[in-house]
């Protein structure tokens, strides 16, 4: 693990995302922490640096051993976040008291702690190894509305076909129903069953009217926000520090409650193959969207996506033209960057922003 200069905290190490092995998943929990802690969330870094306490033990068990020798590469994979989400939520249901001095921020032997929970309650935490955590927030629908008002600007059609992978619940596929104020530029309805006013920093993104065609998403594992035990589950991943976002996450249920989003479960290659191919109306821009979701797409799906939104592209005329927005983490400054494509006439990636993960603010960089 390095240290910062003061030889106090974890320093982040950038490395392969891809690469595996025993000094990869040290890697992958002190880059979790330092990650965490330069995000205003210090109970999770404490929740991290302890587990990794105990599997640099010489402690045994079935999850500590997977832990040690994880098959996948641990960073890409999120190993962290997984065992981490999986206490929250033995947290969260109250099934451990034990946990209670960490989730309240006060000084405990975090080690001692984590050791007993990892111990007493292997087979619950084992299944939470399985997949790759969800982490949907509505707040980072901020950005996905600055950068169509971007487009717009630059002349695309104002009425959007918005496809978005990785969406988990469906939270940023109700984009529609929200109110936002960016720096001032008022959208969404009045009557909305969230409302968003991050701190924004430069100038104010364009003001123009706009109307969503339609919104559709896809998920690997899809959560449905209607089932209490899977809201649970997405509960558990949000950062305890981060109160607003389960203030969030309940607006969300109660309007997926009203209409449920439109998901399907789907790998992000194959679906953006097939949506793509599909007929689109004239006057109309499709746009591809995604956030903090990117690094959890298999390498070759990877491919296709990119191969696939190159040759639709390609096929692109004014009347029909093709988006690509993204948010997604640069983890050499600890931001995430909002990175937009258009076809035809600007190929080339855009920076349009820098912003906080959940959407606490935004760094406008587009002019």
């Amino acid at each position: 693990m390095q240290m910062d200069d003061a030889g106090k905290k974890p320093k982040y190490e950038l490395v392969d995302m891809g690469v595996t092995g025993e000094d990869a998943v040290r890697t992958a929990f002190a880059n979790q922490v330092a990650y965490c802690e330069a995000n205003g969330a210090p109970i999770t870094a404490r929740v991290c640096a302890a587990i990794m306490a105990e599997v640099e033990s010489d402690q045994q068990g079935a999850l500590l051993e997977r832990v040690r020798r994880w098959q996948g590469a641990p960073l890409a994979d999120a190993l962290p976040l997984r065992l981490a989400g999986g206490i929250h939520a033995l947290q969260l249901a109250g099934e451990v008291p034990e946990l209670a001095p960490i989730y309240r921020g006060v000084p405990a032997d975090d080690a001692a702690i984590i050791a007993e929970v990892i111990s007493g309650y292997e087979a619950q935490l084992m299944r939470w190894l399985d997949g790759p955590p969800q982490t949907n927030e509505a707040g980072r629908s901020s950005n996905f509305i600055a950068a169509l008002l971007w487009l717009e600007d630059r002349g695309l059609p104002a009425r959007f076909e918005c496809l978005e992978i990785g969406s988990s619940a469906g939270i940023n596929l109700m984009i529609d129903r929200y109110r936002y104020d960016l720096g001032g530029v008022l959208v969404g309805p009045d009557e909305a069953a969230m409302r968003f006013a991050p701190e924004w920093k430069g100038p104010p993104p364009p003001d123009h009217a706009f109307a969503f065609v339609s919104l559709k998403g896809c998920d690997v594992a899809p959560v449905d926000l209607t089932d209490p035990a899977q809201a649970l589950r997405l509960k558990a991943y949000i950062w305890p520090e981060h109160t607003i976002r389960f203030e969030r996450m309940e607006a969300a249920i109660a309007a997926a409650k009203q209409r449920a989003p439109d998901l399907v479960k789907m790998n992000a290659a194959d679906f953006v193959e097939a949506e793509l191919a599909k007929p689109q109306a004239p006057g109309t821009t499709r746009v591809l969207m995604h956030s903090i979701v990117w690094q959890y797409v298999p390498e070759d799906q990877q491919a296709r996506v990119i191969a696939a939104m190159e040759a639709a592209g390609a096929r692109a005329t004014p009347d029909v033209p093709l988006a690509w927005v993204a948010l997604e983490a640069n983890r050499t400054v600890h931001r995430h960057e909002l990175r937009v494509r258009f076809w035809p006439g600007g190929e080339e990636e855009v920076l349009l922003a820098r912003a906080h993960a959940h959407g606490a603010d935004i760094e406008w960089k587009a002019g």
